[in-house]
């Protein structure tokens, strides 16, 4: 009688997960399919003919030097960004989760920008510091105080910088919250049982707290890994790829391909982009279980 009730249990299990196989079926796998087919295509995007011409496209990917830089302003964004913005939610969750006075107001005040749309994030970020009638500009011109200014998003070496700490600014909220729940969810006697013991406050953190954060620590490497490796609002607002291509993102350079006929090549790339991203969130998934493991 126990195998059959185990039995229709484990059925039951599978039935159940029937539609979400079938979502992931239609909405990852078929994509996925059509995607691989038409990049060993030189489809044009436009018209139904085209012409098999196998691994022309992914080959044609490492000799385009415009390709290469776009993915390696990815790699750059995609891998400081993550840092920036753990170690920077991480701080402030450990201020913020102190009892201080009006640390709600503070914590709405810096997780509001993100819920805002990265791309109006970027645009209201260009009003704010663009070089012809930038509201920073106008200010420092009130007080005589222009030679301050710089043109920050029309020099190739500053733009990715600036473009990185708007990113900061706007996700440090999200981090910061996910952060806030891991800390509330630790046992208050195991951080007393510390103090106890004679560690100070830093060691606490880094010998105590930080372990028992793996959980949150993975969630906002996994989601800022990926979200990072995708850029492209941000970019788009403030640069669009520029100065000259100096900003141009893997996304914005397969946007652009696609938009000027070379859709296969386009899918491409995005294929490339695919295991770009895959392979520093499977890297942290491996190091992450590990940490838990150790703890």
């Amino acid at each position: 009688m126990t195998r059959i009730v185990r039995s229709l249990n484990a059925r039951l299990h599978l039935f159940m997960a029937i539609p979400a196989l079938a979502l992931f079926a239609v909405f990852f796998v078929t994509p996925l399919v059509r995607g691989i087919n038409i990049s060993l295509t030189d489809w044009n995007g436009l018209t139904p003919d085209y012409h098999y011409i196998g691994l022309d496209n992914f080959i044609e990917f490492f000799k385009d030097d415009r390709a290469i830089h776009a993915l390696r302003v990815t790699l750059i964004f995609g891998l400081i960004s993550p840092v920036l913005l753990c170690a920077m939610g991480l701080l402030y969750a450990l201020l913020l989760d102190r009892p201080l006075v009006g640390r709600g107001f503070v914590r709405t005040f810096v997780y509001m920008p993100a819920i805002i749309s990265p791309l109006i994030m970027g645009y209201v970020w260009l009003l704010l510091i663009n070089s012809e009638n930038g509201a920073l500009l106008e200010v420092l011109e009130m007080f005589h105080l222009e030679s301050w200014y710089r043109d920050w998003l029309g020099s190739p070496d500053q733009a990715l910088g600036v473009i990185i700490a708007v990113n900061l600014w706007q996700f440090v909220g999200y981090a910061m919250i996910i952060f806030l729940a891991g800390l509330q969810g630790i046992s208050p006697e195991v951080i007393e049982a510390a103090k106890m013991d004679g560690a100070g406050y830093w060691k606490t953190v880094r010998y105590m707290t930080i372990p028992l954060l793996i959980p949150a620590i993975r969630i906002n490497v996994i989601t800022n890994l990926i979200g990072s490796l995708a850029v492209f609002d941000v970019i788009s607002a403030l640069t669009d790829g520029g100065p000259g291509y100096s900003t141009e993102s893997m996304s914005i350079f397969i946007m652009r391909s696609s938009f000027n006929g070379h859709t296969g090549y386009a899918t491409a790339v995005a294929i490339i982009m695919f295991i770009v991203i895959l392979i520093p969130v499977a890297a942290a998934l491996k190091l992450m279980q590990k940490a838990d493991y150790d703890n």
